[in-house]
């Protein structure tokens, strides 16, 4: 089942980003492991080049490549989860890799993104995209990591994520929860136009007035403590980097540790003037220094 996309208001944005939300993508869902899966699709239906699918990061959702993915639609498929647990996808009891791997891999079938499709994941979409290539990435063109950090095993051991556990607060309004939306980690983005895109496809009603989206339990340490260096390092596709010059979480001494999971001519690419949400910050540099690695691999 498919339906199109409304675009969003974007009044007062600049032109480039109300062109690519006219770029409707259309909204599918299918049952992956009994639970309900949403993915958003752009571009044709059949394509000679691999397939795009965008994973994000924690707590976050497809629409956060909304205004990305069009960039890229012109002449391939593409397409973007919400992850079980986030954005307009189902909840389940429990959620991790065990989870996720299997909602990438029916998305990535459903959505028709080809034979050998590409993966970019941000942050914990990395993680995710880490943990599928462990099984799978022999079936890909390539795998682009978006700012997702990695650090040595003795200072992950030192320092855990811890699981978030504080109940989601309920806001009477639209406009009062509007009000409330953060980057996580803070930072700054002067990019207004895209924060406010995000912080209204982030929220729904609820009981009492409105609350995020995501599900408080699908947040936390247990979706990634598996050997990821490992499966970095050893992934049978190619695979990139791209951080942000001013990132609190890819930070100078965390991109020297993981430039060296990644073999000579692999890009490691630094993004100026961007910090973890890099693609809030300079979306048109992000979709350029994709297009390059794309370029690079003749994909």
């Amino acid at each position: 089942m498919d339906s199109r996309e409304s675009p969003p208001n974007a009044v007062g944005a600049p032109a480039w980003f109300r062109r690519a939300l006219a770029q409707a993508p259309t909204s599918h869902r299918i049952a992956v492991r009994e639970c309900d899966i949403h993915y958003l699709r752009w571009g044709p239906a059949v394509s000679a080049l691999p397939g795009l699918l965008f994973l994000h990061a924690g707590g976050a959702h497809a629409h956060w490549w909304s205004f990305i993915a069009p960039f890229f639609a012109a002449d391939r498929a593409v397409a973007a989860i919400d992850f079980s647990g986030m954005g307009d996808s189902g909840r389940r009891q429990h959620y991790g890799s065990e989870y996720h791997v299997p909602e990438i891999a029916a998305v990535l079938a459903d959505a028709g993104l080809g034979a050998r499709p590409i993966i970019v994941g941000h942050s914990f979409g990395g993680f995710m995209a880490m943990c599928y290539g462990n099984r799978h990435g022999g079936e890909l063109s390539g795998m682009v990591f978006v700012d997702t950090p990695l650090r040595p095993e003795r200072e992950a051991k030192a320092n855990p994520t811890q699981a978030y556990s504080r109940p989601k607060p309920v806001h009477p309004d639209l406009p009062s929860i509007l009000k409330r939306f953060r980057l996580g980690p803070a930072q700054p983005c002067v990019n207004d136009f895209i924060l406010d895109f995000i912080a209204r496809t982030s929220v729904a009603p609820c009981e009492g007035g409105w609350t995020w989206k995501f599900d408080v339990s699908a947040r936390g340490a247990s979706h990634h403590d598996e050997p990821l260096a490992d499966y970095l390092s050893n992934l049978p596709c190619r695979k990139a980097l791209v951080y942000g010059a001013e990132s609190a979480m890819v930070t100078a001494e965390v991109a020297a540790f993981m430039s060296k999971l990644f073999s000579p001519g692999e890009p490691v690419v630094c993004l100026p003037e961007a910090h973890h949400h890099l693609f809030l910050d300079q979306p048109l540099a992000f979709v350029s220094a994709l297009r390059a690695i794309l370029s690079a691999w003749h994909v």
